[in-house]
């Protein structure tokens, strides 16, 4: 990464600011869902959740070759990827002081869509990356599915990353009076899987989607 310069300068909670690579990364492998944002051809914004992969030095996902918005991302639209984490929550003993534990990501630049060559690896790292050992279980895409699909990297270059944490800052007064305050950690769990109701008799659950449950998760119902 460049030092952090215009669009990546951070200029609200300086404090909050982090350049370290690192912490990027471990926000990229730990949160799938992103937000791409780019503006249509009237000029008006856009923005597109889509389930998103670190690949070493760029970010992965995927859509429709339907989709115009894919479409444009693959065309090298400008855009930008935001990535947040909700971490917890911050009790404080006002609601002026009262904020939440996050890790948030803005990463700049223009999407390329790979090739016949790099998508196929691309879509087993995607499904590796959000369900481990699936791809072994299924069977490859085939020609069709292939061309019906985009595959996008973007590469992870021009970035701010904020992390924010730590305890309520609350004024003096206010920490002499009676309010409780603290920090309310937040967990992101998978719950016992449920199955298709078209599903085969005397199939059993994968085993990695077994490995995905919480050992404590309960029953969901269908």
């Amino acid at each position: 990464m460049t030092q952090p310069r215009g669009r990546t300068r951070i200029t609200r909670l300086k404090e909050k600011g982090s350049t370290d690579r690192a912490a990027l990364d471990a926000l990229l492998d730990g949160m799938h869902v992103g937000h791409f944002g780019l503006t249509d051809p009237a000029g008006r914004p856009v923005v597109i959740p889509t389930a998103v992969v670190r690949d070493g030095d760029r970010v992965l996902a995927h859509g429709s070759t339907g989709s115009p918005w894919i479409r444009a991302l693959a065309a090298g639209a400008p855009t930008c990827l935001a990535v947040t984490s909700f971490d917890g929550l911050v009790v404080a003993r006002s609601a002026f002081e009262s904020s939440i534990h996050y890790r948030s990501a803005v990463l700049f630049g223009s999407c390329t869509a790979l090739d016949d060559a790099g998508k196929l690896r691309a879509l087993d790292l995607i499904t590796e990356a959000l369900v481990p050992g699936r791809v072994a279980e299924i069977r490859r895409p085939d020609e069709r599915e292939l061309s019906a699909t985009l595959v996008l990297a973007l590469p992870i270059e021009d970035w701010s990353l904020k992390v924010s944490a730590g305890w309520p800052d609350d004024p003096p007064e206010d920490v002499a009076g009676d309010a409780w305050a603290g920090v309310v950690p937040v967990a992101t769990a998978y719950r016992a899987p449920v199955a298709a109701p078209d599903l085969r008799g005397g199939v059993d659950v994968a085993e990695s989607v077994l490995r995905l449950a919480s050992p404590d998760a309960g029953p969901v119902a269908p």
